[in-house]
């Protein structure tokens, strides 16, 4: 009795399912940067081109998936220190990361909204924060010790900076989206020794105008 089966092989199956995998999460970072959280796993299953069941097979729910995006942006994180870290200029290996960094933030809406979704997951978020930190810590020592940095600096200044920038961004997108970049250098200039080269100020700062329409869109959208 011939036992063949049409099945097919195993093999073949997990990489079709890593394949849909990695459509879903990519669909899903780009409609956090672009939507923040406002969206739905169905959002996802049409942006990534897969039925509505396969989105929840890999995901039983949103926080899931926001977890899987939320570790796949800390590892390009991960990967971008790591990078400054090894540039052979220390203060440029600083302002590299800083500006990776403020340009991640500034121009996906949604990565601050994850990371304090996930915050509530404060096990797996410490788990993921711990991997990035002891690499940033090194650029900053790097660029302190070259004497390119004021000696009082420390790594949480600069979490602090980037999250500056970035309520500046949000603040003035909807009039000027890349006012931002203006502060990211303010930012550098303000940390920097006197033995470092200044940073230009890439673009003009906002008019009167532009702050007057961004506090009348930020009022709107805290009354919303």
């Amino acid at each position: 009795m011939n036992h063949a089966t049409t099945v097919p092989p195993p093999r073949r199956l997990r990489a079709d399912a890593a394949r849909n995998q990695q459509r879903i999460v990519e669909a899903a970072r780009q409609l956090f940067a672009d939507h923040g959280l406002e969206i739905t796993l169905d959002d996802v299953a049409e942006r990534a081109g897969v039925g509505v069941g396969t989105v929840y097979r890999r995901f039983a729910n949103k926080k899931e998936l926001i977890a899987e995006v939320f570790e796949q942006n800390v590892g390009e994180f991960a990967v971008a220190a790591e990078a400054a870290a090894q540039h052979p200029d220390p203060w440029l290996g600083l302002v590299q990361f800083f500006e990776y960094a403020c340009t991640h933030l500034a121009t996906n809406r949604g990565f601050s909204e994850v990371m304090l979704e996930l915050e509530e997951d404060m096990d797996r978020f410490a788990q993921l924060r711990d991997r990035i930190k002891p690499t940033i810590a090194a650029v900053i020592d790097r660029a302190r010790d070259a004497g390119a940095l004021q000696p009082d600096i420390e790594p949480s200044d600069f979490f602090a900076l980037i999250h500056m920038v970035d309520a500046l961004a949000e603040f003035s997108k909807p009039v000027n989206p890349n006012s931002w970049q203006r502060y990211m250098a303010i930012a550098l200039n303000g940390v920097r020794s006197d033995s470092a080269p200044r940073r230009p100020l890439p673009v003009p700062p906002l008019t009167d105008e532009e702050v007057e329409q961004a506090k009348t869109f930020a009022c709107a959208g805290r009354k919303r």
